[in-house]
């Protein structure tokens, strides 16, 4: 389950006949292990340059930490924000809450930054773009 899952209308089904077991019998083995806690979710990553999205930056904010768990939830409830954490600031580095925001340019990106800004009253962020993608790829967390 650490690969793609194939896009066709009955993904299971495909992936049980490549082990030669039953769609029934995989989806079985799926829900046990989920129940088990060793499958917590199912992912889906979309191409976000081929869908439109040509903008991309993660947005550093300064949150005082009485407020990072209130500010966080009311930031993850943007639809243009896909990752959202709390994370130790660095030395010399003061921020502590990130956010990915996507958009169709980089204006928009400035435009719904300034709204989530105003939403979560926080106007100490630095926005830094993605100028270049190097490496993007799923963890792979058993060997074949």
């Amino acid at each position: 389950m650490q690969t793609d899952i194939p896009v066709v209308e009955r993904p299971f089904l495909e992936m049980a006949k490549q082990i030669g077991i039953t769609e029934e019998e995989f989806l079985r083995v799926l829900r046990d292990l989920h129940d088990r806690g060793m499958i917590r979710r199912f992912g889906a990553t979309l191409k976000h340059q081929k869908s439109g999205f040509k903008a991309n930056a993660m947005v550093a904010w300064k949150v005082a930490e009485d407020r990072v768990e209130q500010t966080g939830t009311i930031m993850a409830g943007f639809q243009e924000i896909t990752h959202c954490y709390r994370r130790n600031p660095a030395p010399g580095w003061r921020y502590n809450l990130y956010t990915m925001v996507h958009a169709a340019s980089e204006e928009a990106v400035h435009a719904i930054v300034k709204r989530i800004s105003e939403a979560v009253e926080e106007g100490d962020y630095e926005i830094l773009f993605s100028r270049k993608e190097l490496k993007k790829t799923s963890m792979n967390y058993f060997e074949d």
